[in-house]
């Protein structure tokens, strides 16, 4: 429900449609839904503010105020009864000393002084409550009657917001502005652009939303290529750099998941202790070989570890070249999908993909232009190329 209190003719703050006893029939009628009340007035009255205002707090609907032109004098009280105070960015909002006209002696006049006193004591606790500001800077300001901005009003506390009516500012409106005067050829390429998937109205917190996931991709992207990874009898570690006492460790390529805390062996017998994702100690067992290179046959029967931790150990290892043969397995796999898809490609394809290596004798151009692109199987952890060259010596 809005209420006007919007100055006549005939009317202000306590006469007509302005007075307590009308307000309050006005908040009967809404029975304690939402209120806004709106304000453009000189003033009047400040009994009747006072009590207008104690009307207004004690509503048990919530109570909104707006400043739509001019809050002055006691209309300026009334403002301050609602839960939030909103002021347009043109209004003025005026506190003053109360006054009164009267005649009489020394001694009424006296009186007089002495009620104004006590009604501007009234008046500033009331400001007061809202602003948050002491009393003495309150009955300064209400002694130099001060005239507020909606700024100023803002600043001081006497306001909670600044209603403006600009309209929000999207991309599109910004890059037509600057297209306006460019040729036409130019404007209906522009538009095509921003009609192409109906974006014309995307804000710029959209369009900030759209970057920031493109960036997370790209870094994600980056992440994969960069970071290292490590085989172990309890699955893949993904990290950023050499393994070493405080490396960060994770179990997913994304690295945002960090590897639970745990003791884990790679399969050249390293044990890792990790703990809240992060190495904690590195740790080699010695343990018997009976060849050479990891992956030879023994000639022998190899002598079995007499201590259960060899035991284990070895087990361990065991587990974690099967970890290891698995991922050489899918690198494999990986590799041959690849090239059945090469083997597909048609003619004009494999025509499209040829690149010339010719340089012009002075050119500028970066010798990476000529490198080759990676064959299409080529094993990255040192276990996997070990395999690979055994394979071919044999």
């Amino acid at each position: 429900m809005k209420i006007y209190l919007y100055d006549t003719e005939t009317d202000c703050i306590g006469s007509g449609s302005l007075s307590s006893a009308f307000i309050k029939t006005q908040l009967d009628a809404a029975a304690g839904a939402d209120v806004e009340v709106h304000i453009s007035s000189v003033g009047g009255s400040a009994f009747d503010a006072i009590a207008i205002y104690d009307l207004l707090k004690k509503y048990p609907g919530n109570v909104t105020t707006y400043i739509d032109a001019l809050a002055a004098s006691a209309a300026s009280v009334v403002a301050m009864a609602g839960k939030k105070i909103v002021m347009s960015k043109y209004a003025l909002l005026m506190i003053h000393k109360p006054m009164v006209g009267s005649g009489g002696n020394a001694d009424e006049l006296l009186k007089d002084v002495q009620m104004l006193n006590v009604v501007q004591s009234r008046l500033a606790q009331i400001y007061i409550d809202k602003s948050g500001l002491d009393g003495v800077t309150v009955n300064s300001l209400i002694n130099a009657v001060t005239w507020m901005t909606a700024d100023q009003a803002l600043n001081l506390g006497f306001v909670d917001a600044i209603e403006d009516y600009t309209d929000t500012v999207i991309n599109s409106a910004l890059i037509k502005k600057y297209t306006d005067t460019a040729p036409a050829v130019y404007q209906r390429c522009v538009n095509k652009i921003l009609n192409k998937q109906n974006n014309t109205n995307m804000d710029n917190r959209e369009l900030i939303e759209k970057t920031s996931s493109v960036l997370d991709k790209i870094m994600n992207f980056f992440k994969k290529v960069v970071n290292k990874h490590t085989i172990t009898d309890k699955g893949t570690l993904h990290h950023s750099g050499e393994l070493c006492e405080g490396t960060e460790v994770y179990q997913d390529e994304d690295m945002s998941t960090p590897a639970t805390t745990d003791t884990y062996t790679t399969p050249e017998g390293q044990q890792l202790a990790i703990k809240e994702g992060k190495v904690e100690k590195l740790s080699s067992t010695e343990t018997e070989e009976t060849g050479n290179e990891e992956d030879d046959m023994p000639t022998e029967k190899p002598k079995m570890p007499k201590k259960p931790a060899e035991i284990q150990n070895r087990l361990l290892q065991v587990k974690a070249r099967l970890h290891a043969q698995n991922a050489l397995l899918n690198e494999a796999k990986v590799a041959l999908e690849e090239a059945g898809k090469r083997l597909k490609q048609t003619r004009e394809e494999i025509k499209n993909e040829i690149k010339s290596n010719f340089t012009p004798e002075g050119s500028k151009r970066s010798a990476k232009a000529k490198t080759e692109t990676q064959p299409f199987f080529a094993p990255q952890s040192p276990l996997a190329q070990n395999a690979v060259r055994k394979a071919v010596a044999k």
